[in-house]
């Protein structure tokens, strides 16, 4: 016999979810600039762009300078 448990969650209200590792995590992935030069971007956890960076070690080096760890967006 199977152990049956049901699990009650609400759910988190969107401005609480944009708000999860708001304060230890910046994400990285690449970007286009204006000028059309590719460059790598560093986003805050809701997504507002912070800076840019020409590679991603530079981008993951600035990010944890600024006590946050840098995730890595595909």
């Amino acid at each position: 016999m199977e152990n049956e448990q049901t699990t009650n969650f609400t759910p988190l209200a969107e401005e609480a979810f944009l708000s999860l590792g708001a304060q230890q995590i910046a994400y990285v992935k690449a970007i286009n600039l204006p000028d059309g030069a590719h460059a790598i971007g560093i986003f805050s956890a809701d997504g507002k762009p912070m800076a840019a960076a020409p590679s991603v070690e530079i981008a993951q080096a600035l990010i944890r300078q600024h006590e946050l760890e840098p995730a890595l967006v595909h």
